[in-house]
């Protein structure tokens, strides 16, 4: 199998440029239905509006797609899930809880490249003709929009999910174009390394449950042995992780904040514990975990929030909340004294704070 996949690497040349197919041909309604939904999530709230890292994050598709890169559109959403997705007519979907998780440009090059092979071997509508009824094509169409993709996906993603060979063949082409750009490709295993640590953290060990991305792929260890192998026969290149850190490093924080309230308590403390490894000099990391432990309220998880933010703290330059997570634990341990410190630290900290109100009349409740 392996000799197989790099022949295939080697002898794999890029299609030439798409053009727009006739739109009487089942493949031109997708492409007309597809530029509606582009249309209208565009207008989405969601969307990250932000030129700078959207141009960087497209250009790093650029550079990847090669003479195909006129006609891919990169699209940033702002939702927690870690998800990418390319539809037939070039737009490509990059969601921030996956920009959360890499930790180089080689990693979400390997990524991409994985959704640009998808797209350069006209998967999708592959998988269109596959499908026998309007309903399923339908529900098939609502995986690349977003109100579908967030709250049914998980659900009816199974149904779609391409073949073992469309998938293997997406991962040798993305490795191929993450060679040809010049990155590392040992970088493309460790992305499921990743995802596999938060996905051990659930107690049902089922990633379909809440994850898009386990929900339409073959299991992640599968995944991640066989990138390896492939890897292993051309390692060398760039990672870019200085760069990377410092596109991503002012949004971190909102990031966070979404991931936080997403409510997955466990894969969030994974994640985040992985995250203070590898970055044991950023506050936000433990105050987004003292955070998570807060908000489960298991035994002893008030203890490891305090001991989190403190570590934040410690760190210097931590969020305000951080002293808001700490006061209402105090509140909550009658340590009246300490409460109204940490809370009003807050309040100082934080005067336009939504929840200002609210706090102060918590502070006052403690009296003098």
């Amino acid at each position: 199998m392996l000799a197989g996949a790099l022949a295939h690497a080697q002898s794999w040349q890029p299609p030439a440029r798409f053009t727009r197919p006739d739109l009487a041909t089942d493949e031109g309604g997708l492409w007309g239905i597809m530029d509606r939904e582009e249309a209208r999530l565009r207008r989405s709230p969601f969307v990250l509006r932000d030129p700078e890292l959207t141009g960087y994050v497209q250009n790093l598709a650029c550079r990847l797609a090669g003479d195909h890169c006129p006609d891919i559109r990169v699209v940033l959403v702002r939702t927690p899930l870690f998800n990418a997705n390319m539809a037939p007519n070039g737009m490509m979907q990059v969601w921030t809880g996956l920009l959360l998780r890499v930790e180089n440009e080689a990693q979400l090059a390997a990524i991409l490249g994985h959704e640009i092979g998808h797209y350069l071997s006209r998967h999708s509508v592959e998988r269109l003709r596959d499908l026998k009824s309007s309903a399923a094509v339908g529900q098939f169409l609502g995986l690349f929009g977003l109100a579908g993709a967030i709250g049914q996906l998980a659900l009816v993603a199974g149904m779609f999910a391409y073949s073992r060979d469309q998938e293997r063949d997406a991962d040798r082409i993305g490795l191929t174009l993450m060679r040809k750009a010049g990155y590392e490709p040992l970088e493309a295993p460790k992305v499921w390394s990743n995802l596999l640590l938060e996905m051990n953290a659930r107690p049902d060990h089922d990633p379909a449950r809440n994850s898009v991305l386990f929900a339409t792929h073959p299991s992640p260890e599968e995944r991640q042995d066989e990138l390896k192998r492939m890897a292993e026969t051309a390692p060398g290149g760039a990672t870019n992780g200085e760069i990377w850190e410092s596109k991503v490093k002012p949004y971190r924080r909102a990031w966070l904040a979404d991931e936080v309230k997403r409510g997955q308590h466990e894969e969030s403390i994974a994640l985040l514990t992985r995250l203070m490894k590898d970055a044991p000099s950023q506050p936000d990391f433990p105050f987004a975990r003292g955070e998570s432990y807060r908000l489960r309220g298991r035994e002893s998880d008030l203890d490891a929030a305090l001991a989190d933010y403190q570590a934040a703290i410690a760190l210097g330059a931590e969020p305000p909340e951080t002293h808001r997570g700490m006061g209402l634990i105090y509140r909550v341990r009658k340590l009246l004294p300490e409460a109204k410190a940490s809370l009003q630290h807050y309040l100082e900290s934080a005067p336009d704070a939504p929840d200002f109100l609210m706090i102060k009349s918590y502070v006052e409740e403690t009296g003098s």
